[in-house]
């Protein structure tokens, strides 16, 4: 049996204001292409189809197109919810992806059997799938054990909680099939992008599962949500193929991949990385101030369509007026301008950041990555914040 394992498409995606959709609809376009050159039995899907719980109509464009290329195709899918992802807008469209032969695992029900889904190859085998879609950990961790407890204990009951879940999946695989786990999580040693460094809501220590919570019945487990391609467990088998793009300029220079699976009912699994070619590239260069200039000039010559990022090194205090416009005069591709201290300078209180609350830093880098910020991020941004707040404060704890 053949199975194509891919992830992490966040269609919808903008990068300082750029839409990155049409990247992102080519990639889909290339991977439906290679599933159907590889002649494969079926594609799995691990989370984050979006990037936003509210999509444009580009985003969505870009997905369900590449559903009916697999349907065009007659590829059978599995699919999962993301972190990224509205669980709720995903299930309403779940009959009618149906259809298109795609089965969409969008919320945990009472039912376990919802989890598992099967599919029967035109050799004759049989597929099934222990699909656990994104689980936020507020609901597995309730408010009062984060308010109550260590950072260990947290980790523990996450832990144990999705035990629960893996169980019930692993007790619906089936002797003479092909058995698969696909979940949307973070396993322990898993090794981020940078992109992902940068916020650390999903990724701290607080909240991940080890490769040994992982049943050992599963022949492969394909994985979701850390967008650097890598094997992350062995016994059982268990990869991430890592985002289908550069989606930030902390994941440039990384090359894109989806996993061809090989395996037979009973039989180690074998992964095959194929990679991917779609996505302009991201780069991030760093120029000295006073040779703005002469270096854009030297990059605006190359013409290999990338995404640049400029740091303008200079001196703590330098004046600055008009840099933005200098750069983006001489290399209109650049995304992104910032000012980077010189190495001496960087202990220095005038690059401190700001006197402002953690909420406007927030706003601010948000605004920096992806433009407005959401109300509903803000409203679980301030939940969060002041429930912190209110531990510290009922602890006569400091916060540094």
């Amino acid at each position: 049996m053949r199975v194509l394992h891919t992830a992490d498409f966040h269609a919808g995606r903008a990068l300082r204001g750029y839409d990155r959709t049409p990247e992102i609809h080519a990639a889909l376009t290339e991977i439906a292409e290679l599933a159907e050159s590889e002649k494969v039995d079926a594609v799995l899907i691990s989370g984050d189809l979006f990037d936003t719980a509210n999509p444009s109509a580009d985003a969505e464009k870009a997905l369900f197109d590449f559903f009916l290329r697999l349907r065009s195709a007659e590829i059978p899918s599995v699919a999962i919810a993301g972190n990224h992802d509205s669980s709720a807008r995903l299930a309403s469209v779940t009959g009618l992806l149906g259809w298109v032969g795609v089965q969409l695992v969008a919320e945990v029900t009472p039912r376990p059997g919802d989890l598992i889904r099967s599919i029967q190859t035109k050799g004759g085998e049989t597929l099934t799938v222990g699909a656990l879609p994104y689980l936020s950990e507020r609901r597995l961790v309730k408010a009062a054990d984060l308010l109550g407890g260590e950072v260990s204990d947290w980790r523990q009951k996450y832990r144990e909680g999705m035990e629960f879940f893996l169980g019930k999946l692993a007790a619906g695989f089936q002797p003479g099939h092909v058995n698969m786990l696909m979940l949307h999580a973070t396993l322990d040693g898993s090794q981020p992008s940078g992109s992902e460094k940068t916020m650390q809501f999903h990724l701290d220590n607080a909240y991940t599962l080890s490769p040994e919570n992982l049943p050992r019945a599963a022949q492969y487990v394909a994985m979701g949500h850390i967008h650097r391609p890598q094997q992350a467990g062995s016994a059982p088998l268990a990869h991430y193929p890592g985002s289908v793009i550069q989606l930030d300029f902390g994941e440039g220079g990384e090359k894109k991949q989806v996993n061809l699976v090989e395996v037979s009912p009973g039989q180690p699994a074998r992964v095959i990385p194929i990679p991917l070619g779609s996505g302009r590239e991201l780069r991030t260069i760093r120029v000295p101030l006073d040779q703005v200039e002469a270096r854009l000039e030297r990059e605006s010559q190359k013409k290999d369509g990338a995404l640049l990022k400029v740091l303008v090194e200079a001196p703590a205090g330098t004046a600055t007026a008009g840099l933005k416009d200098r750069v983006l005069s001489a290399l209109p591709s650049a995304l992104a301008v910032e000012l980077s201290a010189l190495q001496e300078d960087l202990a220095l209180p005038s690059l401190k950041r700001e006197c402002l609350s953690l909420l406007e830093l927030y706003e601010r880098y948000w605004h920096e990555k992806r433009g407005e910020l959401p109300d509903d991020q803000r409203a679980a941004f301030k939940e969060a914040h002041e429930a912190v707040q209110s531990h510290v404060e009922a602890s006569g704890e400091e916060v540094a």
